[in-house]
């Protein structure tokens, strides 16, 4: 299912802002202070008769399906390669690992819903250089209910966002466009493996609190810089500012701006439950490399392809994918570059695009002998690189092939790797959620 979001208006080209601070409670830490179960005005969260009540961290369980996600229940699958491959054997040996259920986007993230995420981030630095908002322990509080009133093409406005906009010698014909260098979204949240470990028993909360500024408009010219020798201008022009590809995935994204987007929208869903006063839910994240492959595998746990073995067409000759067929024949799969990410079908769990059209992120790290020593429930492999690292650290998992690969790429075990800060005209990515199967009202 795709979100249609409304969106202002505005020649694209848009924002920055230092000092942007967006609180993210953890559900770990917040404590409701609502009134008792029986509606006492006294703020006693139980009955005092002597008795074994229990009390209930918050209100009545109340989430709903969240919009264009699906359900991966648990499982146990044979994670690594399906089909012999020697070398590949030596770097994700075939082993049964288990994974708990999980909800995962149908499709890969398009340029409409990234696009939600960057006018958030525009109208949000506008707000605040507005000051359509108040000071609250320190912090900057926007009226988002004024923040929605900002007329963009008034000159008015435009003369009050002047440290949004490009300086005179960058614009063109004099255009007064929003700076997309300056689109900062600035995040705050725990680390709770580090946290966990027994040498940091007994530290400060502070010392685990990781914070991060990411410039988060997607380079659009990746369609240039991917391809030598190769005229793709059109692509950079238009992928990601006209309507025509908002339902196409996004791509231009590097790790850590798909990171960010995570934060954004835990944030914004948290935001709106502690509103409603509500508890909040699991963080929005990205998949880790087990999690994708046994969700792109469907159930199907020793077949190559999310549809099965062995072969990229059916049995009528059409391609189950969008990728690089044959020696380059790049249209026979009915897209030239990417298609809508909810084109083919799915797999067995709902799941669109498994295989091909963009590449995705994952959150793991990669290792190549990571299956040695992975735990067999729920592996994972983590490392948050930083800036001053070696690139070998800042490898991350990348999965499921894209529109320019061979078929080889679109097997749900082959694995490659792109640098976090390193963005792609092929790679894009999905979230996932960890929430009970069944949502719906509980009492």
């Amino acid at each position: 299912m795709l979100v249609k979001t409304k969106f202002c208006r505005l020649p694209f080209n848009v924002m920055k802002m230092k000092n942007l601070y967006i609180l993210l409670i953890s559900p770990l830490f917040f404590l409701s202070l609502g009134c008792s179960k029986s509606g006492s005005s006294t703020g006693k969260s139980f009955p005092e008769d002597g008795r074994l009540h229990g009390v209930a961290p918050a209100s009545r369980y109340n989430l709903t399906k969240p919009p264009g996600m699906v359900y991966v229940p648990a499982g146990t699958f044979h994670m690594g390669p399906s089909d012999e491959d020697i070398n590949y054997a030596f770097t994700a040996r075939n082993r049964q690992v288990s994974i708990n259920g999980f909800w995962m986007d149908a499709t890969e993230i398009t340029n409409n819903e990234y696009r939600q995420f960057v006018y958030w981030v525009r109208d949000s630095i506008a707000a605040t250089l507005m000051q359509y908002g108040k000071e609250i322990d320190g912090r900057f509080q926007i009226d988002w209910k004024k923040a929605e009133m900002i007329k963009w093409g008034d000159k008015a406005t435009i003369e009050k966002i002047d440290q949004m906009i490009l300086t005179p010698d960058n614009r063109i014909f004099g255009r007064k466009e929003i700076d997309p260098a300056k689109l900062k979204f600035h995040y705050e949240k725990f680390d709770l493996k580090e946290a966990a470990k027994k040498e940091n028993e007994g530290k400060a909360r502070s010392k685990f609190i990781d914070s991060a500024e990411v410039k988060i408009y997607p380079d659009t010219l990746v369609w240039i810089r991917d391809f030598s020798y190769s005229y793709n201008e059109p692509m950079t022009q238009r992928y990601f500012s006209h309507p025509a590809f908002g339902n196409y995935p996004v791509v231009g994204v590097n790790w850590n701006q798909a990171t960010a987007f995570c934060e954004w929208r835990t944030m914004i869903q948290n935001s709106a439950l502690i509103r409603q006063h509500k508890s909040t839910e699991s963080n929005y994240r990205l998949p880790s490399e087990a999690e994708w492959e046994y969700a792109a595998r469907g159930g199907r746990s020793q077949s190559m392809f999310p549809w099965g073995n062995y072969y990229l067409r059916n049995k009528k000759g059409c391609l189950l994918a969008n990728f690089k067929p044959g020696r380059g024949n790049y249209p026979e799969d009915g897209a030239f570059y990417t298609a809508r990410a909810d084109a083919y079908w799915p797999n067995d769990f709902g799941l669109y695009c498994m295989a091909g059209n963009v590449a995705e992120w994952t959150s793991s790290v990669y290792y190549e002998g990571a299956s040695t020593f992975e735990h067999d429930m729920n592996p994972d492999i983590r490392y948050n690189a930083k800036e001053s690292d070696p690139p070998r650290m800042k490898r991350k998992v990348v999965r499921g092939g894209s529109w320019k690969d061979v078929g080889f790429y679109l097997q749900t075990s082959t694995r490659t790797y792109e640098y976090q800060d390193t963005s792609k005209s092929y790679i894009g990515f999905r979230t996932i959620i960890d929430l009970p199967p069944t949502l719906s009202y509980r009492k």
